[in-house]
This record gives structure tokens, C-alpha cells and sequence, in this order.
């Protein structure tokens, strides 16, 4: 057997085609693009563009080069859009959120290059793109549910609001929007490779792998944007009068209830306006979360003030209040009042937000910083969604589905609440309180992920917020009668409420098996891959030695 050259060195054999500060630039390229696409930016379009630049980044990378390209892109992409986290409370708590998101950006590129590299020198050069937006969903689902419940926000789906994919919310849910929009960076970044392996020349092998990602990245285009485009959510449903009153705050912050009484006077006398404008008389009045800070289940001037609202209403108020139980715990509850008297029906929050409304191991975290006693009393969380019915005049009922603040981010509450045995005619309802995230961002890309949840569950959403933005969202993700930041509103608009159920709330964590299915697949791959070319290197190298002791004797 004959032997012609050198046997190159693995080391040699896997030696990146960029340089590490080339990959860096495209990171922080990545990083900005992402940015860019979320609200208040609003470059939806930007989104698979900012993927496409990570994955060239990464593509080729060696896992630990990978793990500070994806911490770097990460950290661009969440310092900015996360920066609404430390705006009344200092840089700490915002840089530390960054950095634990960034972190999970940079476990997944990290995974994503261990998986490529061994997959680019085979005929399953292709599947090496799939891994972009494979493993990008399992990070999204990872960072959804932990540590302390998760924080889904960012997440590439809720970027796409306006854009013709947000449709496939309805089928896919927002995991698969993610999908979608990480799958076309992954082709856009293929389309790349393809068309400079065409200027310069390649090989008959890698000239197939090129035909192969054409054709993908031709059909995956075409059927993402005409599903997109072809699948808009019906609206059709019975249309019902309800009015959302926006009652404003003394003061933007953390001390935004140091007034408690005037937050709750100021949506009583917006309330009170809202219905002497005249108009259709509503079959159901929403409050935000945070209108009544004031128990009001313990406070009989505060609870007198919310009847009188009611009555003058003649409907069921939907109102955020704050509840000292259980003791010395509080609860961030949803208060169903009906005109006439009576107790109120309850929704309690499931998902508090750590940190913000309690303080995991309180006395471990105070010793970093101070702050985590403005929190004086944790929130408990709520076990069971809740449904109120909502008496129409005309005769019938539907249903109130309510979500509180960051719950709406979230897939299962929101899913779980959609599903609700006897549901049938309903609206989604989302009470928030963005009072102490200031003139930021935030409230913004809240609202954004509101539009899509109203696609994917094909219902009508109630977006109220203290201090904005509100609104009402149709199921088809477009809105009317928005209000601005900061000022005292009371809106009317007559949602739909529609009673059947959308492919996305049927197939559930589908999406997310899905992803996690193929990532065993692809690592399965990998490693067969990684092993057949050791093999195959080490058989050379004997070959090698055996030839160099002949020539020898």
C-alpha cells in the first residue's frame, strides 16, 4: 500500500477558518441586530439577520471559543434590551439578569459548535446548520423555567409581532415562531457560505452539501412566509362591549404607590369619566394590576370606592389588587366584583417574579446587595388559572381569562388558562403594572408579546396597564385605541369572544420535544461522526508507521 504526504495533524484538520476577533465582531454584530429588532426599535426583520451572524460566528469554532462568542453576543443583545431592569435600582440587579441570560446564550453556542464541528467534515454537512435553530429553542425553554421559574423574555418570537410570521403562533405556538426565525438566520447564513464557495470553486463533495442547503433554503423561505402570510387567525366571534381604564400614577418608580390612595382614587375617577363620555354601556370595566394597593378586602373605605365604581357601571369591574394574606405573606391578586354586592371571585398570580415581588434566599442575596429588602414582604404564588363570568344585557355570558403582569410571557399559564374545562366564549385579560420601569422599553415589548399570545390562542386580549401602554388586542394580533405612557385613559372597543382552540393550544410542548428529540439526534450524529473520522485518521497513521518500518529495513 502506497503512502502520498504528510498525514495532517487533527489539530490542523480542525483549524477554524476565522479568526477569534473576526467571530467576536460578528457577536457583537449579532448582538446589535437582536437589539434591533425589539421593541421599541421595532426592525422585526433584523431577527434572523442577528442569528445568521451568531451562527457564522460560531460555525467552525472550537466549544470553548464558542462559549465567549455566544457570553459576548449574549451580553450585546440583553445589556440594552434588559436595561429597564435597573432603571430605579441601580446597575447591579440589571447587569446580573444580563449576564445570567448571556450565559445561556453562550451554553448554546457552546453545544451548538461541539455539534458542528465533527458534522462539517461529512456528507451531513447540512444538518450542521440545523442545529442553529434546534438548540436555539431548547435555550429559550431552558431560560424560561430556570433557576427561580425561569425569565422568558427576549425570546425570538416575541420580536415578530408585526412581521408575517407571528401568524404561525396559531399553529406552532411561540416556540415554533422561534424556530422559524432562527431556521431562516440559519439558511441566511447558508445562502452565504453557498454563494462564496461559488465564486471561489469547491469541491464535487462540498458542491452537493451546496446544492442540498439551496434547495432547503429555498423551500423552508417559501413555506415560512406563505404559511406566514396565508395563515392569518380568524376574528370573527361575538363582539362585546368593554371598557379598560389606564388611571395613571403620581409618580413614575418605585415609590409609584407611595399614594395609595390617590392610584386607586385616579382609576375610580378615570372610570367614572370614561362612562360620562357615553357610548355603549360596557358588559365588563378592566382595572390594571397594582390599582388598588390598598387591601381592599380589609380596608372598607378602599372596597367602598370600588363598589361605587361598579354600580355606577351597572358591570362587573375586573381590578389588580394587593392582598395582606397569607400572613405575613402578600398576594398579587386579580378581583372579579360584580354589581350588587357580594364577595369577589379571585385570581391570585402563579408565577411572582423573583427578586422583584420575593427574595429567594433573602439572606444569602443581602450579601451582595442591600436592595433586596425593598422587597418587605414576598408575594405567595397562586396555584389554579381562574375564569369569571361576564353577564352580557342582551342576553348570554362569556368568560374573563385573567394573567397578571409577566405571567403573559409565560407559555403554560397562558395555554392552561386558554384551555380551562367550560371556557368557551372568552377574552384573554393581561393586568400589568409598568409604573416602575419608567419611560422605557419595557412596557413596549410586554405589549408586543401580548399581541402574539392573542394569535397563538386565537382570543382577544385586554392589555391594561397603570400608566401604559393599553389596549385592546384582536385575535389576529392588530389592536385599537392604544394609549401613551403616563397618562390617564379610558378606552372602549368591542373584542370578539370566540370559543375554539388553536393547532398551538392542541399540540402543546410539542414544538419543545420536538427540538429536544432532534438534539439527541444531532449529538448521536455528531458523536458517530467524530468517532468514524478518529478511526479513520488512526488507520492512516498506522499505515504511515508501517510504511516508515519498511523503507527502515
Amino acid at each position: 500500500m502506497s503512502y502520498r504526504g504528510a498525514v495532517p495533524s487533527d489539530r490542523a484538520a480542525r483549524r477554524p477558518s476565522l479568526r477569534a476577533g473576526h467571530r467576536l465582531v460578528l457577536a457583537v454584530a449579532s448582538g446589535v441586530a437582536l437589539t434591533l429588532a425589539f421593541p421599541t426599535y421595532n426592525l422585526w426583520w433584523l431577527a434572523p439577520v442577528g442569528v445568521a451572524l451568531l451562527s457564522a460566528a460560531v460555525l467552525g469554532a472550537t466549544w470553548r471559543l464558542a462559549l465567549a462568542i455566544g457570553l459576548v453576543g449574549g451580553l450585546v443583545f440583553f445589556l440594552p434590551t434588559l436595561s429597564w431592569s435597573g432603571i430605579y435600582v441601580g446597575a447591579l440587579p440589571w447587569v446580573a439578569l444580563s449576564v445570567l441570560q448571556a450565559l445561556y446564550i453562550a451554553l448554546m453556542t457552546a453545544l451548538t459548535a461541539a455539534v458542528q464541528r465533527p458534522l462539517l467534515r461529512t456528507r451531513l454537512q447540512p444538518l450542521a446548520y440545523a442545529a442553529v435553530p434546534v438548540f436555539w429553542v431548547l435555550q429559550e425553554t431552558a431560560r424560561s423555567h430556570t433557576p427561580f421559574g425561569g425569565f422568558p423574555w427576549a425570546r425570538l418570537a416575541f420580536s415578530q409581532a408585526d412581521s408575517p410570521l407571528a401568524h404561525l403562533a396559531a399553529w406552532v405556538g411561540a416556540p415554533g415562531v422561534t424556530a422559524a426565525v432562527a431556521a431562516l438566520g440559519a439558511l441566511l447564513h447558508a445562502a452565504v457560505v453557498i454563494a462564496l464557495r461559488r465564486v471561489g470553486g469547491v469541491a464535487p463533495r462540498r458542491a452537493r452539501a451546496a446544492y442540498v442547503l439551496s434547495a432547503v433554503l429555498v423551500a423552508f423561505t417559501a413555506l415560512a412566509v406563505t404559511a406566514g402570510a396565508a395563515s392569518t387567525p380568524p376574528t370573527d366571534g361575538k363582539a362585546v362591549p368593554v371598557m379598560f381604564v389606564q388611571g395613571n400614577v403620581p409618580r413614575p418608580g418605585l415609590d409609584f404607590n407611595a399614594e395609595r390612595r390617590k392610584v386607586l382614587d385616579n382609576h375610580v375617577e378615570e372610570t367614572l369619566r370614561g362612562l360620562a363620555a357615553g357610548g355603549e354601556p360596557p358588559s365588563l370595566v378592566v382595572w390594571p394590576e397594582n390599582a388598588s394597593d390598598i387591601d381592599p378586602l380589609r380596608n372598607p373605605d378602599a372596597e367602598a370606592e370600588i363598589r361605587a365604581a361598579v354600580e355606577a357601571a351597572g358591570a362587573p369591574v375586573l381590578l389588580g389588587a394587593v392582598l395582606r394574606e397569607p400572613w405575613p405573606m402578600v398576594s398579587n391578586a386579580s378581583l372579579f366584583y360584580r354589581p350588587g354586592g357580594g364577595e369577589p371571585e379571585r385570581y391570585v398570580k402563579q408565577h411572582p417574579v423573583p427578586f422583584a415581588e420575593y427574595i429567594p434566599y433573602r439572606s444569602f442575596f443581602r450579601h451582595f446587595s442591600d436592595k433586596v429588602d425593598l422587597v418587605t414582604a414576598d408575594f405567595t404564588a397562586g396555584h389554579d388559572p381562574a375564569a369569571f363570568e361576564v353577564p352580557l344585557r342582551s342576553g348570554g355570558s362569556y368568560w374573563a381569562i385573567p394573567t397578571i403582569c409577566f405571567e403573559v410571557a409565560y407559555d403554560d399559564p397562558m395555554r392552561e388558562a386558554t384551555l380551562q374545562p367550560s371556557r368557551q366564549n372568552s377574552i384573554l385579560v393581561v393586568q400589568t403594572n409598568n409604573a416602575t420601569f419608567g419611560y422605557t422599553a419595557e412596557s413596549e415589548q410586554q405589549f408586543a408579546i401580548s399581541r402574539l399570545r392573542a394569535i397563538e390562542h386565537g382570543r382577544s386580549v385586554v392589555h391594561v396597564s397603570t400608566v401604559g401602554v393599553s389596549a385592546v388586542i384582536h385575535p389576529d394580533g392588530s389592536y385599537e385605541d392604544k394609549t401613551r405612557l403616563f397618562t390617564a385613559a379610558a378606552g372602549r372597543a368591542d373584542p370578539v369572544v370566540r370559543s375554539s382552540v388553536t393547532v398551538s393550544d392542541r399540540i402543546g410542548d410539542l414544538p419543545e420535544y420536538t427540538a429536544a428529540g432532534l438534539a439527541a439526534l444531532l449529538v448521536a450524529l455528531s458523536a458517530a461522526a467524530s468517532r468514524k473520522r478518529r478511526g479513520r485518521a488512526a488507520r492512516v497513521q498506522a499505515e504511515h508507521r508501517e510504511e516508515e518500518e519498511a523503507v527502515v529495513v
